[in-house]
């Protein structure tokens, strides 16, 4: 595929979307071609069905081709999924040349210090991400390459996944007809769309709300600190509406969307919602204000757990950024004013940025920020953005040998 074209393919609960974008001659990102399917094979952003997201890619894939006018070959695919778990390490290596210059054979052995640590079998390492380096002592060293010293630290975070459930993402785009150039975490890759530069040296938290899972990352002095994706999202909402007002999961998704609101206090007790039986056969009415209700109680409890899971991290203080909300769930009415009383912190809705990245023809919308975040992705990827390659241990080596780090990015 030429080097200009790049595609992004989200593989979400819900739906599925193929972006491809193309690099302009001035370096900004233009939407070519995009295809949207309903998602069908996977819960809670694990495939449980090989050939029905295999359909669901291929439809997606197809529709994004028609669009553009091209075929494509290859894409960066996301992974989600509460499989995913993220944890910070620390490598240390001594420099041995006589004039203790560090290069990037330095930088390259203290990270593979850092992911030297005893990992289960049934687990792989997605992505290595630095944080910030330490030479003889001195912190807060963005990029110690050209210093001299005796002595260098690297503190990193490291993603990993569960082997089968990456596999099977894998297999699944193999199956489409498509080669994987690299997977990608999703909140990763929407933080590249969303968030400033400044909301990620001040630091932030990055929620994504999708329709399975609820990911987060922290960001502080421009790396991250924490990742974790929690198995709760607007599946759950919809599926707590349709037990709630007995009604099927179709209409309750409907109404969700039409009527939804995260606090009860902003919707009035006189307004009703018509409300379809389960078999169709009557029409009930319900106000607005017993949807609310249902709907706060599941928010309130992924965003407390969540915040409790933060909070653990003693890293709250410091996050000045505030909290960003994106991704479908994040256009719930009264859902950012609830985080802000939860979190006790700014918070604002997190779409693509068109002022930071250049986007043309990019649909302003949280709902795509993670198929924008993947475009991005793989430009940098194919730009050398990520400086130092990684090994895979296993059948994902064909995967993992191109995956690398965004020191340019971070640093």
């Amino acid at each position: 595929m030429k080097k200009d074209i790049v595609v992004g393919l989200d593989i979400g609960t819900t739906k599925i979307c193929a972006m491809i974008a193309e690099k302009t001659a001035d370096g900004s990102l233009r939407l070519k071609g995009m295809g949207l399917t309903p998602s069908v094979g996977l819960r809670k952003g694990v495939v449980i069905s090989i050939e029905d997201t295999v359909n669901s890619i291929g439809r997606a894939v197809r529709e994004a081709e028609e669009a553009a006018g091209i075929e494509v070959e290859s894409v960066f695919a996301g992974i989600a999924g509460g499989h995913i778990k993220g944890f910070n390490s620390k490598g240390v290596v001594a420099t041995s040349r006589p004039n203790k210059e560090i290069n990037r054979w330095d930088v390259e052995k203290a990270i593979n210090s850092a992911k030297a640590m005893s990992i289960p079998m049934d687990r792989e390492i997605i992505h290595i991400l630095p944080q910030e380096f330490i030479v003889d002592g001195q912190k807060d060293i963005k990029n110690p390459v050209g210093m001299s010293g005796n002595r260098l630290e690297v503190l990193v975070h490291i993603v990993t996944g569960a082997v089968t459930s990456a596999q099977n993402i894998v297999k699944c785009v193999q199956q489409a007809g498509l080669e994987v150039e690299d997977i990608v975490l999703e909140p990763l890759a929407s933080s590249l769309a969303v968030l400033t530069p400044e909301e990620k040296k001040h630091g932030s938290i990055l929620l994504d709300m999708g329709g399975g899972t609820t990911d987060a990352v922290i960001f502080s002095n421009g790396g991250i600190k924490f990742s974790e994706v929690f198995s709760l999202g607007g599946d759950h909402i919809t599926n707590d509406i349709a037990i709630g007002l007995r009604t099927t999961s179709e209409a309750a998704e409907k109404i969700k969307k039409a009527s939804g609101c995260a606090l009860r206090e902003l919707v009035s007790s006189a307004e009703i919602v018509k409300v379809p039986s389960l078999n169709n056969d009557q029409i009930n009415h319900i106000s607005r204000q017993t949807l609310a209700e249902i709907i706060e109680a599941r928010i309130e409890e992924t965003l407390a757990l969540i915040n409790m899971e933060i909070s653990k991290t003693n890293s709250k203080a410091s996050l000045a950024g505030g909290v960003i909300m994106t991704g479908g769930s994040s256009l719930l009415n009264g859902i950012l004013e609830m985080a802000r009383r939860l979190f006790d912190s700014p918070v604002r809705l997190g779409r693509p940025n068109a002022a930071l990245n250049g986007l043309e023809g990019i649909p302003d919308t949280p709902i795509f920020s993670t198929a924008v975040g993947l475009c991005l992705y793989g430009f940098q990827f194919r730009e050398g953005g990520a400086a130092v390659k990684l090994s895979g241990r296993n059948l994902f080596t064909k995967v993992f040998d191109r995956m690398r780090m965004w020191l340019s990015d971070y640093f």
